[in-house]
């Protein structure tokens, strides 16, 4: 997984988890979200992501 690409997952997590916490999305949806949260920060800190395996995509640069 690449620099930007854990860059985004942190953000967009954050957002989410702001998005919970302030009460602006509650019920099912927000529980989704907070997992999903969770989800993005976890991959973004073992810079892995699973679903990338199956379709083989990399977000790594490739070295010259």
């Amino acid at each position: 997984m690449g620099g930007i690409d854990r860059i985004i997952r942190i953000i967009v997590a954050a957002v989410f988890a702001v998005l919970f916490f302030t009460k602006v999305i509650e019920g099912t949806l927000g529980i989704v979200l907070l997992v999903l949260a969770g989800t993005f920060l976890l991959t973004s800190f073992i810079s892995f992501c699973p679903l990338y395996l199956p379709i083989g995509l990399s977000t790594l640069r490739k070295k010259k």
